[in-house]
């Protein structure tokens, strides 16, 4: 079973007090375009929000189950720890919700080539690399989750056996890498947008 874990937690500071998740491009809002993406190559898609209030913007939004941070305040790695959880897969396809280009293929992809490691971690060099927008093994992530020190994704990936898959193996799929686009915020969305038409 293959399980996909939706950040949308965050307080939106960087998105002028805005909620991200409901800029809208294309026609459609990125939660919706995030979620209809993965429900065509996951079996479950879980939002992981900072608290109920916040997960009930999300009620009209359907085959999507809203949770909320176990431990809070912690950022992302809260998110991830609950995400993890509640997960009824294996595997785990992780996002922001301010990416509104997921690529299915793209994520399929990963999908495949986790094999037996921790990890798929999309990666643009040995220092840039995308934990936002790649595959985990359950058990692995939850290993370290449940015992951490550190909040820093990247020091959790440093700490799992991740396969890290060039981006450039992922252009078959998606030439120009908009699957990684993320909008933080209006004025960012703007030009998104201007550069897409």
């Amino acid at each position: 079973m293959r399980s996909a874990v939706v950040l949308v937690g965050g307080e939106a500071r960087r998105a002028d007090g805005q909620e991200k998740y409901f800029f809208t491009f294309d026609g459609r809002t990125f939660i919706e375009r995030i979620t209809e993406s993965l429900s065509c190559i996951t079996d479950e898609i879980i939002l992981v929000a900072r608290d109920p209030a916040q997960c009930s913007r999300f009620l009209h939004l359907s085959n999507v189950r809203c949770i909320t941070d176990i431990r809070k305040g912690i950022g992302p790695i809260g998110g991830l720890h609950a995400g993890a959880r509640a997960a009824q897969g294996d595997l785990i396809f992780v996002a922001a919700c301010d990416m509104p280009c997921v690529n299915p293929a793209v994520v399929a992809h990963l999908f495949d080539r986790i094999g037996t490691y921790d990890a798929a971690i999309p990666c643009w060099n040995r220092e840039m690399y995308e934990p936002l927008h790649a595959v985990y093994r359950k058990s692995a992530l939850l290993s370290y989750l449940e015992c951490h020190e550190s909040l820093s994704l990247r020091a959790m990936v440093r700490n799992l056996n991740a396969h890290y898959v060039p981006v450039e193996e992922l252009r078959t799929f998606d030439p120009s890498l908009v699957t990684f686009s993320n909008i933080n915020r209006a004025g960012d969305l703007k030009k998104f947008t201007d550069r897409s038409a």
